[in-house]
């Protein structure tokens, strides 16, 4: 089993696996790393252990170094200038009359490249703006489309809970999130109720969605007709995480029974 690092290059970003070429990582050290783009700055969220095979991704990259004063100084340094890049490419896009919004600029380690990331409505031909960059920063520049949760991952804000954003704090990645997940939940289905900062559905609808699932395995589904002891019904109702549902009889009365008095019915209903 290859012997790696799990290695961060910002804040709620995913964990990415490094060869440690000797030496012994602990957690919270800043490391110098071999990337796809050059040399980046790091630091250990997981330290040395083994994994299997099938988790790496191939080739490994290592471990250059641990990171110095110096080094950390040269990133501080970056992080300064990125405002004021990202602010730059904006008034650059707006004179070549393209249609988009800088979000973030991100400095390379070695100062090598500039990644500017933006969002769009639909496809943006920038490449006469990528030539005017790189014709004032006289570095390589990058840029990358992303859409609205990643905005809103990079911008972070304040979420209907009164807590902040879940993807700028700690959501490494995002998964799907589907309406069924607020319908299983028994939850408004109003889209402001149901919505985050980004206008997409609300993360955090999956983290309750495999309790809940589980919980209603054993009801009805809505619409179904059942059979009680006062007569037979349709359910108009599911409390997942009380056992129970809630049944329209015949004559329009709605009662609530537990699954273990209710079956599925044996005849169709009327109306």
């Amino acid at each position: 089993m290859p012997e790696v690092v799990g290695i961060r290059f910002k804040e709620a970003c995913k964990i990415y696996y490094f060869d440690p070429a000797g030496l012994d990582l602990q957690e919270g050290d800043d490391v110098i790393v071999e990337t796809a783009r050059g040399r980046g700055y790091g630091w250990v969220t997981l330290a040395n252990h083994f994994v299997q095979e099938d988790e790496v991704v191939r080739p490994l990259r290592r471990v250059v170094r641990r990171a110095t004063s110096p080094d950390r100084v040269q990133v501080r340094e970056n992080q300064s200038r990125e405002e004021d890049a990202r602010r730059l490419c904006q008034r650059k896009a707006e004179r070549h009359d393209l249609q988009m919004q800088v979000i973030d600029a991100e400095y390379a380690f070695d100062g090598s490249q500039i990644t500017f990331y933006f969002t769009a409505d639909g496809r943006v031909d920038f490449r006469q703006l990528v030539r005017d960059l790189a014709g004032t920063f006289h570095t390589r520049i990058e840029l990358r489309q992303i859409g609205v949760r990643d905005e809103a991952k990079i911008i972070g804000g304040i979420g209907a809970c009164g807590r902040a954003c879940c993807c700028a704090t700690f959501l490494s990645d995002f998964t799907p999130i589907t309406i069924r997940m607020a319908k299983r939940q028994n939850l408004s289905l109003n889209p402001a109720k149901i919505s985050g900062l980004c206008g997409r559905l609300m993360c955090c609808l999956q983290y309750e969605d495999t309790v809940y699932e589980q919980a209603q395995e054993d009801l009805p589904d809505q619409g179904d007709k059942v059979e009680t002891c006062d007569g037979a019904g349709r359910v108009v109702r599911c409390d997942c995480l009380e056992g129970r549902v809630h049944v329209k009889l015949r004559d329009g009365k709605i009662n609530r029974y537990s699954a273990e008095e209710i079956e599925p019915s044996r005849r169709q209903m009327r109306g």
